[in-house]
């Protein structure tokens, strides 16, 4: 029997959420990779009452590999149901459920997989680390900010941009997690916030040295717009060059950068982003070759009222790098 391809995606939040979708629609075998520095909301107060890692992203890559017979957006809308009064007001009914699983065995990474089990996942969700660690990001005018939650909706300074951002302790990558990259036979980072979805995985002690080791392809699928207080003014090739900065020696392993078309969006969409500050990520690479990184331009949006990467356009073009 022919081996199925091994694809491991390195992320958090939303995108991954598309990114999974669209893979686990196809003969592969499937790893989500996701952070473990979330500090705000439902994830964060969990996280400090009750001393366990975050499980905010763990529960959006679930949902996504989930193969439940439910259909997909009841499934979502339970999960992601989120109590809007009394002690429980904020948390989200996916996060109780980890964190409960948590507390009932101990570790964040049986809780997962018992999990995976009950929403009936194809393929496998792992921790980066299972080390408690804190984001922390340095400003260019020196300016330090703690916590992830400090650093994703940025009152402190939003127009000064992040000079370097760092885990504090490293952590240590999870031994499953660490197969898992070393087996792959494709990498992908993103689509998802810059600072606080996608480099925090290559922050952890062990990661990029996995990578780095891997025999796979790497790719990043560069973000449809900027964050702000993240990526202000970002174009296509400082997401390239970011992500092969803090590669660091596995920079030279990034191999593909996916990058969308000029997005057709419509006046009132754009007005929405505008009222939080965020662009239209501009592509100034062009299709070729740059940062010596193979840039794939296509049309990889979906049609609707908020801008998001359409999970079958986007597995398509993955699969097709295999």
């Amino acid at each position: 029997m022919k081996r199925r391809p091994k694809i491991v995606c390195l992320g958090g939040g939303t995108g991954t959420y598309q990114v999974l979708l669209g893979l686990r629609q196809f003969p592969v075998d499937l790893t989500a990779v996701v952070t473990m520095s979330d500090s705000g909301g439902s994830s964060g107060r969990l996280r400090k009452e009750l001393g366990i890692l975050p499980p905010g992203d763990a529960r959006r890559a679930l949902l996504a590999l989930s193969g439940l017979r439910i259909k997909k957006k009841t499934l979502n809308a339970l999960f992601d149901f989120r109590f809007d009064n009394g002690e429980l007001a904020g948390h989200s009914l996916g996060n109780l459920l980890l964190a409960a699983l948590m507390q009932i065995t101990g570790r964040t990474d049986i809780a997962i997989s018992e999990a995976a089990r009950i929403l009936e996942v194809s393929g496998q969700v792992l921790p980066v680390t299972t080390g408690k660690t804190e984001l922390i990001a340095r400003l260019k005018d020196g300016t330090i900010i703690r916590g992830e939650t400090n650093i994703d909706v940025r009152d402190i300074k939003p127009k000064v941009p992040i000079e370097e951002i760092y885990l504090s302790p490293k952590g240590r990558i999870f031994s499953e997690t660490k197969k898992a990259i070393l087996k792959a036979d494709l990498i992908a980072l993103g689509p998802g916030d810059l600072y606080t979805s996608i480099i925090p995985n290559l922050l952890v002690s062990g990661v990029n040295k996995a990578i780095k080791d891997s025999k796979a392809k790497v790719i990043l699928i560069v973000n449809l717009m900027t964050k702000h207080g993240e990526t202000n003014g970002f174009k296509a090739s400082d997401f390239v060059r970011e992500i092969k900065k803090y590669l660091g020696p596995a920079g030279k392993r990034l191999n593909y950068a996916l990058v969308s078309k000029k997005v057709k969006v419509t006046p009132k969409t754009l007005r929405w982003y505008k009222k939080y500050k965020a662009e239209l990520v501009k592509n100034d690479l062009g299709q070729g070759k740059n940062f010596n990184v193979v840039v794939i331009v296509r049309d990889f949006s979906q049609k609707g009222n908020l801008l998001r990467h359409d999970s079958q356009k986007l597995a398509r073009a993955i699969i097709k790098l295999l």
